[in-house]
């Protein structure tokens, strides 16, 4: 099966590394704008949803790289809806039945566990949080959208609705390399014999479905909510399955960039980055995003990897989890993002009880209070620091960026060994940060740099290598 993968805009070529080395029987793989595609066997299917760094899943039903879109906007629908009887769309069914099957497996699994397990407390796998962190919760979209959500500066077609209704997100600064996409969803309902049991009078169960239609290019004489709308049409009169917008069985995807069309089947439900984070802050970073941050410094066993501006502890979590034989630390000036990320902690270790044969042996992370310019850590004893700088906009503002970025790297400087160590840095406010590390020349030399997209905002990894070059000391702790 071809498997597609949605991934942060800018690691498609580490999400690509992962595939290779986790999978190791790829026979195909290609990368695309926030995407990549992959060949494996049906057996490699529940190794697919272990990746650390793709947010979605689909199985590709047929790809088309120069499809010929008629100028004439009745015309172009017509040939989509034409499209829909042609597709071979019998395998990628047999690869989403499979999916089911595993999924089902796995919750049952999980109930059981959870029932004869030795914590009784019920996890809250969905993100929503406890207590006063209910507050925040609702905030989280806003911090952890793709770029479909973009507004661009040219007139490309980019709302996003369900149905009837539409919503716009965020424009961020520097948007002129940003991910413009249009994405509406429209459902409609067809007939089909791969259903996924019998009801209770051993009739064939209708299968309920949407169309999701992702869009890019101002080349098109069409919309993304009429392409989803006759494709779906079309599919409804194929199938036969029933249309529902949200308690729906099937999604079927409909991606289009430029003349490029891809026709998918969704694997995922909900994205996979949701899987660390139970407490949610103002600005929670993606688990994917994090994952490709850290794979960026290719940490080795027993390195020490340090991140000081931790929030609610995204990084640093995925990083244990990922690579346990490191040591991680944790830290923040925020006592309510210490406590965040202490039960963000708590919530993994409990996850990791009701596991089956595992030794909850704890995970190697350590997290503590203290101020980013005078971390009470010893001179070049860290390896890795991977953090996710303010931007300025949620968390202080860009006025004390100018006084804050210079001292952060000062202080990571004075920490990190010099000649090896290395550091992954993500801010969104990029002319402060080219200006601080032009300061600090000397301590840091500014390797690769990879643009991404946070919340619609248009933001960069810096990777940066520790010098030679002896920081300067403020105060010694030992």
């Amino acid at each position: 099966a071809v498997i597609g993968a949605t991934v942060p805009t800018g690691f498609e070529l580490t999400a690509a590394e992962e595939v290779q080395e986790k999978l190791g029987s790829v026979s195909r793989i290609s990368r695309d704008r926030g995407k990549i595609y992959f060949e494996v066997p049906a057996r490699g299917l529940p190794q697919v949803h272990r990746l650390r760094s793709v947010d979605n899943l689909f199985v590709v039903v047929q790809e088309f790289k120069d499809y010929q879109f008629k100028e004439n906007k009745e015309d172009a629908l017509k040939d989509l809806e034409d499209l829909v009887k042609k597709l071979p769309w019998t395998d990628p069914l047999k690869v989403w039945e499979l999916n089911n099957s595993l999924k089902k497996k796995k919750t049952k699994r999980k109930k059981h566990n959870l029932q004869s397990g030795a914590s009784k407390e019920k996890l809250n796998e969905d993100g929503e949080e406890e207590g006063t962190d209910q507050k925040d919760a609702g905030k989280r979209e806003d911090c952890a959208q793709n770029a479909a959500g973009v507004e661009p500066a040219s007139g490309q077609d980019t709302e996003e609705t369900q149905g009837v209704a539409s919503r716009n997100g965020e424009e961020g600064e520097d948007n002129e390399q940003s991910d413009a996409k249009g994405e509406s969803q429209a459902g409609s309902g067809s007939a089909s014999q791969a259903g996924d049991g019998k009801t209770s009078e051993g009739e064939v169960k209708v299968l309920k479905f949407r169309v999701t239609c992702n869009r890019a290019g101002d080349k098109h004489s069409f919309t993304s909510n009429e392409a989803a709308r006759d494709f779906g049409g079309a599919v409804q009169e194929h199938f036969q399955w029933k249309a529902d917008m949200t308690n729906f069985d099937v999604e079927v995807l409909l991606n289009i960039h430029n003349n490029e069309v891809v026709v998918g089947i969704a694997l995922t439900e909900e994205s996979l980055h949701r899987r660390n984070i139970t407490h949610f802050g103002p600005t929670t970073l993606r688990s994917t995003l994090a994952y490709g941050m850290l794979r960026l410094c290719d940490p080795q066993p027993t390195d020490i990897i340090v991140d000081p501006m931790c929030g609610t502890g995204a990084i640093p979590i995925e990083g244990a989890t990922e690579w346990p034989s490191c040591y991680h630390i944790a830290g923040d000036n925020n006592p309510q993002a210490v406590k965040r990320a202490a039960n963000n902690i708590c919530s993994l270790l409990k996850k990791n009880e009701n596991k089956e044969s595992s030794t909850s042996l704890g995970i190697p992370l350590d997290i503590i209070q203290w101020d980013i310019c005078n971390l009470p850590l010893r001179t070049g004893s860290v390896d890795i620091i991977v953090t996710d700088m303010p931007f300025g906009k949620r968390i202080g503002s860009k006025k004390k960026n100018w006084d804050l970025y210079p001292a952060c790297l000062t202080e990571m400087g004075r920490i990190c060994t010099p000649g090896t160590g290395r550091a992954a840095l993500l801010t969104q406010d990029k002319k402060c940060f080219a200006k601080a590390l032009s300061r600090m020349g000397h301590i840091w030399r500014k390797g690769q740099t990879v643009w991404v997209n946070v919340g619609g905002l248009h933001a960069a990894v810096y990777l940066l290598k520790r010098t030679w070059e002896r920081a300067e000391e403020k105060r010694s702790f030992w």
